[in-house]
């Protein structure tokens, strides 16, 4: 294996950690009230303003390229930066993270299709094998070991919103791979959350004309800060960069990380108890992603 796809790996696990905390920062956001539109637009204004002084002179170097490749980047940007977050910190005020997180448990099956159908990569057993562990180690954790728990789940309409989150961040993994932009990283993104801010001072408004009002208070400023490095800048660089090196289908699986690295997180901040499940659940994701890229690497 080389060490290409080590640094692939790496760069994954790091991102799925900071999107978990994500998802347990942004249920303290609802907790808070904190309106979740509202945060998302000034989570990437932030964001914006944060990537501008590294990003500007490969911009202005590279507009006709910019230009010729701006259709697609800019979609890009609508179905992550302005759908797939706000949706997201939306959901959250309806759901549980438990259930959030376990809606995008579907991102790699419908990676996996999106990918097939434009003819950027080919499924084989071992991924069908890695994802079919995985799903079952995740159904181990968010159960507690209890089958009955997953059938009696309630599904609500915060889930049904996560449906959304799922076809869009396939889509984005997929066009990820399929257009190899040759920009860096941090640009790539600070190109994509240009547009998406356009899209986000809607969602601002609305959120105003319904009598949710922001409190510029301590906590809204130590999620702010949270949610603008880690699961937006952080997240999207190892993100973009594990997809340009093993593709959307193996990187994908990563996604699969998520309910183990958020049940650790509980753990570790909230002192709740490591049970066998935690651990059986934890070898069969991990077991899954091994299956996932065995065979290309062999």
């Amino acid at each position: 294996m080389s060490n290409k796809n080590y640094s692939a790996y790496l760069f994954l696990v790091l991102a799925t950690l900071c999107w978990s905390g994500n998802f347990i920062v942004g249920k303290f956001a609802t907790l808070f009230e904190i309106p979740p539109l509202t945060l998302n637009v000034f989570r990437w204004i932030s964001v914006w303003f944060i990537l501008l002084p590294f990003t500007y002179k490969e911009i202005f170097r590279n507009l006709p390229y910019i230009k010729s490749n701006w259709l697609v980047i800019s979609f890009m940007g609508v179905i992550t930066i302005s759908t797939f977050n706000s949706v997201v910190y939306f959901a959250l005020n309806y759901t549980q993270v438990i259930n959030a997180v376990l809606m995008l448990a579907a991102i790699p099956a419908a990676t996996i299709v999106l990918s097939s159908l434009m003819n950027i990569e080919k499924t084989n057993t071992f991924q069908i094998i890695g994802l079919l562990l995985s799903i079952i180690g995740i159904g181990s954790i968010i159960s507690n070991g209890d089958i009955q728990k997953i059938i009696s789940l309630n599904f609500n309409k915060g889930d049904l919103w996560m449906l959304v989150c799922v076809v869009t961040w396939s889509l984005y993994s997929t066009l990820l791979k399929k257009n190899k932009f040759k920009l860096s990283q941090f640009t790539l993104i600070q190109l994509m959350v240009t547009v998406g801010i356009f899209f986000l001072i809607p969602q601002f408004f609305y959120e105003k004309s319904i009598g949710l009002e922001l409190n510029l208070e301590k906590n809204f400023f130590l999620i702010l800060i949270y949610v603008a490095i880690f699961p937006a800048i952080a997240a999207y660089y190892f993100w973009q960069k594990g997809v340009e090196i093993i593709g959307p289908n193996r990187a994908s699986m990563f996604i699969q990380l998520m309910p183990l690295f958020s049940a650790i997180m509980a753990i570790v901040f909230f002192g709740e108890k490591f049970e066998l499940y935690h651990f059986a659940g934890a070898i069969l994701i991990l077991s899954g992603i091994y299956f996932s890229n065995r065979k290309l690497n062999a």
